[in-house]
């Protein structure tokens, strides 16, 4: 290829290699493409599993709750969508934007997450099924959880890339202490993230079992009180981090980080909708 051509291609200041494809873009490919077959492995194991289901095994429609797990497919969906905002956000120098866009994917993968949560507790709690105790529990958790921990994976580094956006430019006064500012601007996020996650689960179920919501949500304050207080903290601190303090390092330079990232999270939420077409949809065939 000739260097006019090179020339013409852009990588987004990211060097290239000589498919003509940026490194760290290649790297993502490369990874993506082993965890496919990953996957692959396991929605085949549970395809074949319930294609020769053992005697005597739990029946998959008396467990599965399709409504709980559709709203979570949408809600994947259109974090997508805002995944892919942050992106062109980034790529026209947008940092604002891309910020708002990143921060709302966050808001949505721990939205998933918490109805997988809720939906891994109602299984062992109250239809009995366990990783260890039908084969049909094994390969559910192995697969959903798995792939669970690939949306954590994602949500932590949507939230480091959306802290990675406030590092001081050159010459910024706060660039002397921008890496203890930045790892307590990070730790505030994750602990805001979990502190939510955790409050927002211990009120369904306790609205659930409550016998009216008046009872429930009095119960509910006086439980998770601590952790409310703990929660409003954290806000508050996120709020006081994300003030404006200058120029920062952060533009359409940093746009590949970003590509990369979307790559990764929107081969999670392709590789759902297969598991959630294979695991949930086909039981209804």
């Amino acid at each position: 290829m000739s260097t006019a051509a090179v020339a013409t291609i852009d990588h987004h200041h990211d060097p290239s290699t000589s498919t003509g494809i940026p490194n760290k873009k290649l790297i993502m490919w490369a990874f993506l493409a082993s965890d496919c077959m990953f996957f692959g492995a396991l929605i085949s194991t549970h395809l074949i599993y319930r294609l020769h289901p053992p005697a005597g095994g739990l029946e998959p429609k008396n467990i599965f709750a399709p409504e709980l797990t559709s709203f979570s497919t949408f809600i994947l969906l259109m974090s997508s969508l805002m995944m892919a905002l942050a992106v062109t956000a980034i790529q026209k120098g947008n940092v604002k934007s891309c910020r708002w866009s990143l921060l709302t994917t966050i808001f949505f993968g721990m939205i998933f997450l918490g109805c997988q949560v809720y939906e891994f507790t109602e299984f062992v709690t109250v239809k009995n099924m366990t990783i260890s105790n039908s084969l049909l529990g094994t390969t559910f958790f192995t697969l959903t959880g798995t792939h669970g921990c690939h949306v954590a994976i994602g949500v932590l580094w949507l939230s480091l890339m959306y802290v990675r956006s406030f590092k001081p430019a050159a010459g910024n006064p706060w660039q002397k202490s921008w890496l203890s500012h930045n790892l307590l601007h990070a730790g505030c996020l994750i602990a805001a993230l979990l502190l939510s996650l955790k409050i927002v689960i211990s009120l369904v179920f306790i609205l659930k079992e409550a016998p009216s919501f008046g009872a429930g949500f009095s119960h509910f304050l006086g439980a998770e009180f601590i952790y409310i207080a703990l929660a409003i903290v954290a806000y508050g601190a996120l709020v006081w981090f994300a003030r404006p303090r200058g120029a920062v390092d952060f533009n359409e330079v940093n746009a590949i980080d970003v590509e990369s990232m979307g790559l990764y999270w929107h081969f999670v939420d392709i590789v759902w909708i297969v598991i959630f077409t294979a695991v949930y949809l086909l039981e209804y065939i």
